[in-house]
């Protein structure tokens, strides 16, 4: 089971939506097959170690090694857990079940009327933990929530500037590598009007290349000085979440409007809609004002809080973080990183 966690983490920001799980089948005690979800709409890791196996006889006397509940169900792909009776493997050993509503459960159900052995349950933490963005998505119908920002030793994200002048950076080559890989990692990537008025950022991958690039959120209640910004002027894929009473201006035809009741609370809204679009986890790069409500909602999961060798004295407030049950911190050069989990 060890051996499918490593596999399985072969596939990180290349399957989500989809979980990320790795697959060994074992016969007499020696590995011979395995196999790891490659890529979204690609083949599943069951698929992928079945087919590595050079002597399907041998499946017929084998164990099936698998991080998560084999599917039950067809979606771009057959279920998994009828190519298992298919080559009738005997015996599977599952890390957890599938907390998706279409296959909870129903995998294993499946594979033991066919009267395979099925044992659970089998470092079972270790396998949830590594999809912890996937599990928290379907138990609570929400994204994972990622909260990044980079500040000053003395507490400042920022010096107090207009939109016209440069921001103070905090980041070095490396900080900001590890940044774009924790982007290339999530589905979506969040800020508020005012960072993209202030920063106008792209919010690319252009330091961590290759990954698919996540989606971008702006949530805004005016857009009168936006709508030249780079994420409602260039062509790449952008959710707009405005009040229902905004006038909305013309954009590029990359960005999708979604209006929302601005009277009640605009987060719960904000992350369901990014639910049922298939986001399970949203990185949340914006400003002071975005990461605090967050913050102060509750709706956050993990924190990167990255501080720079450098003192402002005055500026924009860092977020304060409150309800965190862990820590860990990271030396990267000067700088430090430190990641903080939310009870």
């Amino acid at each position: 089971m060890r051996r499918c966690l490593q596999l399985a983490e072969a596939g990180r920001g290349y399957v989500s939506p989809n979980p990320m799980v790795g697959a060994v089948i074992v016969c007499d005690g020696r590995i011979i097959g395995e196999g790891y979800h490659r890529r979204y709409g690609e083949a599943h890791a069951e698929v992928n170690a079945v087919a590595s196996v050079g002597n399907e006889t041998l499946l017929s006397r084998s164990t099936l090694y698998v991080s998560l509940e084999p599917c039950s169900h067809y979606g771009k792909t057959p279920p998994c857990s009828k190519l298992i009776i298919d080559k009738k493997i005997p015996r599977v050993v599952v890390g957890c079940l599938d907390p998706f509503p279409e296959v909870s459960g129903r995998g294993v159900a499946m594979l033991r009327e066919a009267g395979v052995e099925v044992i659970t349950g089998v470092l079972e933490a270790e396998c949830r933990e590594q999809n912890r963005a996937f599990m928290t998505a379907h138990a609570t119908r929400r994204p994972y929530v990622v909260l990044k920002w980079a500040q000053s030793r003395d507490g400042f994200i920022d010096r107090r500037r207009t939109p016209d002048e440069e921001p103070q950076k905090f980041s070095d080559e490396l900080t900001r590598q590890w940044a774009h890989k924790l982007r290339a990692e999530c589905d979506a990537i969040m800020v508020g009007a005012g960072t993209a008025m202030f920063d106008n950022p792209s919010l690319s991958l252009r330091h961590w290349p290759g990954r698919r690039s996540p989606m971008r959120v702006l949530v805004a209640g005016n857009l009168d000085r936006l709508v030249h910004t780079r994420l409602l002027a260039d062509d790449r894929p952008t959710l707009l979440f405005v009040p229902d009473t905004a006038v909305v201006p013309s954009v590029s035809p990359g960005v999708e409007v979604i209006a929302i009741d601005y009277t009640a609370q605009v987060l719960p809204q904000i992350l369901e809609n990014l639910y049922i679009k298939g986001v399970t986890s949203l990185l949340v790069e914006g400003g002071a004002y975005t990461s605090q409500q967050f913050i102060d909602s509750g709706l956050w999961n993990e924190a990167h809080v990255e501080t720079a060798p450098i003192e402002l004295t005055e500026g924009v407030a860092a977020p304060i973080l409150r309800g965190y049950t862990s820590s860990k911190r990271r030396k990267f050069g000067e700088r430090e990183i430190a990641t903080y989990f939310h009870r």
